[in-house]
């Protein structure tokens, strides 16, 4: 099997940041717990764990006990309580991550409505809904929005609106989304678009764009809750190539490669290099 890498794919500078600042913390302490996992792939959470990294779902009881903030962030609310409970919290929030936070308050200071477009069950939104404050919402469609938040559609209540977007999702997407947006301007004073979407998470949707129309199929190497490898997936699909997720080497299908001559690789931001060799190994002996 012939195998073309993607231009951009792999971790991006914010993931190893995050991975460079846990481990050094790790080493220091020993041990220190992260609220959730630090970066959204199964391979590296176990690897840190094996330092003394260990993931937990809510926050510890015992007080001084060490506690980092994932590259995701989160609700200042819940900061604010880590900070109550007397945690020793280490932020390790994405930079680019915590420009859109500070945009989304800046922006509900003003006084506008902020949509933020995203997953909203994603730990990286819950956060900017948190920063952003009562007057927010999550969505991905119009539908959403106007289901979501019906006064938009009635009433005079809000009288700008504006939006930004969580820092992996599909540049098109939002693009798609913000004209239908644009489209709720007569019954508004103003509607501020804001591209938050992050330039790694570009490159890489770009790159893989790019490689579909090179390759017979393109495998996707990223973690099952990375929504920016699932993204990647989708826009793979949509240019009619063949596309398949996988966690590691050992996820490949030799019947997804029947017939086929030249497989096409890219990987989530926050799939290690190791994962990715082993992967493209795998494909060059099948």
């Amino acid at each position: 099997m012939q195998v073309k890498l993607a231009r951009h794919m792999g971790f991006c500078p914010g993931v190893r940041r995050a991975l460079k600042l846990i481990e050094a913390e790790a080493r220091k302490r020993g041990s220190i717990y992260t609220l959730g996992a630090i970066i959204h792939n199964p391979q590296e959470v176990e690897r840190l764990r094996a330092l003394g990294v260990e993931p937990v779902e809510d926050l510890p009881g015992e007080p001084g006990a060490p506690l980092a903030i994932t590259a995701h962030g989160v609700n200042p609310s819940v900061m604010r309580e880590a900070c109550d409970r007397g945690l020793e919290v280490v932020d390790i929030t994405c930079p680019l991550v915590a420009k859109v936070q500070q945009l989304a308050k800046s922006l509900a200071g003003q006084g506008y409505f902020v949509i933020i477009f995203g997953d909203a069950a994603h730990p990286e939104v819950k956060g900017i809904l948190g920063w952003a404050g009562e007057n927010a919402v999550a969505v991905k469609t119009m539908e959403e929005l106007l289901q979501a938040v019906p006064v938009l559609a009635s009433s005079r209540k809000f009288k700008r609106l504006a939006t930004v977007s969580q820092t992996t999702q599909s540049v098109q997407w939002y693009s798609h989304f913000t004209q239908d947006l644009l489209g709720l301007l007569p019954r508004f004073d103003e509607i501020a678009v804001h591209n938050t979407i992050c330039l790694p998470t570009r490159q890489r949707q770009e790159s893989v764009q790019d490689l579909a129309s090179e390759v017979d199929v393109l495998v996707v190497i990223g973690g099952r809750d990375s929504a920016n490898t699932r993204h990647l997936v989708q826009l793979a699909a949509e240019s009619g190539t063949p596309a398949h997720q996988v966690e590691s080497a050992g996820d490949l299908r030799p019947e997804w490669f029947a017939g086929k001559t030249v497989a096409g690789v890219t990987a989530g931001a926050s799939t290690p290099d190791w994962v990715v060799e082993e992967v493209v190994s795998t494909l060059r002996e099948m």
